[in-house]
């Protein structure tokens, strides 16, 4: 039986996500200036931009079709919908048993697949460029998270992220072998998911290195602007699914209001840390050729199968 509790601390989590998530990605972009000497765009950045775009007319091409028009609010909703199944605040919420992994990692294929084909739609050489190259990230990407989740799994007995917190939220502070071999598999894993350096440049329009960006060249306006917060709520999102994995120590364990508000400031506190390491990382790696994502997202796999070998021969008896 869903109580109402339940209900409201859905909604609360699901609004801070969309409160959050264009916070944590100015915070991101504050941080990165800083450590490279340049002048910091303010932290509300991302805020002013959806609001212009928001208030800008939709430019549409002639050839567009109706995947083109909806694909933009098919993407966001992936985004809202992986956002509210992640325990970011609490683990007992109305929709903590469909936080199952494996359907994580299909709602974000889900996304990927709309926002490739919405590229290529039109016809346009970057919006096919970026939609290939998106797909071939992608094709590198998945298997080496699912390799992470099932490390994971293997701790927990389950492949839900819910009972994954909830297990290892209770266990001894102490560095295992696997989880360290996933730890790093999922933050390379991360990078190439959110068009990160060094894989792709989300402050580049280079044609010849852009990958996300070419796929919204052609959009305007609210189209643009549901992409541009689905971006930021899928950095969101895999940044709240880190904290969850790894450091899930702070995750309310039930539906009271009260324990979600405590949550809060420890879910604040780990976003703005997660966040400066993202810059700091993203400063002193440069953007490589794409021809070397495979052997980037190939080394995240290696890593991901030691992690669950280790877990297997190594660690199952502890």
């Amino acid at each position: 039986m869903i109580s109402l509790t339940g209900v409201l601390g859905q909604l609360f989590a699901i609004a801070l996500a969309l409160l959050l998530a264009p916070l944590l990605t100015g915070w991101v972009n504050q941080c990165r200036a800083w450590l490279q000497n340049r002048a910091a765009p303010p932290l509300l950045q991302p805020y002013y931009t959806l609001h212009k775009l928001f208030h800008k007319d939709v430019v549409l091409a002639h050839n567009a079709s109706a995947l083109f028009r909806f694909a933009p609010f098919i993407i966001f909703g992936c985004m809202v919908l992986a956002c509210a199944i992640i325990p970011s605040l609490s683990t007992d919420l109305p929709f903590a048993p469909a936080a199952d992994a494996l359907a994580l990692v299909g709602v974000f294929g889900l996304a990927r697949v709309f926002i490739a084909l919405a590229g290529m739609d039109v016809g346009t050489s970057f919006g096919t460029l970026g939609g290939r190259r998106e797909m071939l990230i992608g094709f590198l990407a998945e298997p080496a998270l699912l390799m992470v989740i099932f490390t994971m799994a293997m701790i927990a007995q389950s492949t839900s992220v819910a009972t994954i917190v909830e297990t290892l939220a209770h266990r001894e502070l102490v560095i295992y072998p696997s989880i360290a071999f996933a730890g790093i598999a999922f933050t390379m894993v991360s990078f190439a998911e959110n068009a990160r350096v060094p894989v792709d440049n989300p402050a580049t329009h280079l044609e010849l290195t852009m990958i996300h960006e070419a796929m919204i060249l052609e959009y305007s306006g609210r189209h643009l602007a549901l992409l541009e917060w689905a971006a930021s709520l899928k950095l969101y999102a895999y940044s709240c699914l880190g904290l969850a994995l790894f450091f899930p120590w702070g995750i309310a364990e039930r539906d009271n209001f009260l324990a979600l508000i405590a949550a809060l400031p420890v879910l604040l506190v780990k976003l703005v840390i997660g966040g400066a390491l993202v810059a700091l990382l993203e400063t002193i790696n440069a953007k490589m050729r794409i021809f070397r994502a495979p052997e980037f997202l190939g080394t995240a796999f290696l890593l991901a199968v030691l992690g669950l070998l280790v877990r297997l021969l190594l660690e199952s008896r502890v």
